[in-house]
């Protein structure tokens, strides 16, 4: 039997305590960004946006897993981005230059989201006073999480992306398929298997 279903309150609690990792938010300030929010879920293996769409969608993960990827025939799939709980997601040069996107994010389990549209999101910045602020607080964070995890990649040997990876996030290893951890972690998916057989031997 699956998980029970979050209330909207609890879907908000939740979205307070992770914007308020970000930015000095209160809750009178959420109450009034509530009105452009939408609870969105998803069963397991869903798609969220296609290749070649344009995303409408902000989201933020209030339960479940979400995966961002680029389709490519040669090299497979390559895994840009794997969203938990507390996670923003979205297809960035598409949602905010709307344009078709590049890349695919599917459900890699039960999801529930809190969405904002595009043209909510542009209301919301109107309206709400301390918008700007959050909204600045969250993509700054996006960005420098995105360099740390670039020079990460660059700088790492494969065996200490693979250590450093599973001992910060050990239920991953549950959550996720071996090939998509492989290939987030742009590690060929034989050389991630053997990684894992040494580390469960070690155990």
């Amino acid at each position: 039997m699956g998980e029970k279903l979050l209330a909207p309150g609890e879907c908000y609690d939740h979205l307070l305590a992770y914007l308020q990792r970000f930015h000095a938010i209160d809750r009178s300030t959420l109450d009034q960004l509530i009105p452009f929010l939408e609870i969105r879920r998803f069963d397991k293996k869903k798609t969220l946006v296609g290749q070649g769409e344009i995303d409408q969608y902000l989201n933020i993960v209030i339960r479940g897993l979400v995966r961002k990827y680029i389709p490519q025939s040669k090299k497979g799939e390559v895994t840009l981005q794997l969203a938990t709980e507390g996670h923003f997601v979205q297809s960035e040069i598409s949602f905010h230059h709307r344009v078709p996107s590049d890349v695919v994010i599917e459900t890699l389990e039960p999801t529930t989201l809190v969405s904002i549209q595009y043209h909510q999101l542009k209301q919301a910045y109107d309206t709400i006073p301390s918008m700007e602020q959050l909204g600045e607080a969250v993509i700054m964070q996006m960005f420098i999480k995105k360099d740390a995890r670039y020079f990460e990649q660059l700088n790492k040997t494969t065996r200490e992306r693979f250590l450093e990876y599973i001992q910060n996030h050990p239920h991953m290893l549950q959550r996720v398929p071996q090939k998509i951890l492989a290939s987030y972690l742009n590690i060929k998916p034989e050389t991630f298997s053997r990684l894992k057989h040494l580390l469960l031997q070690r155990r």
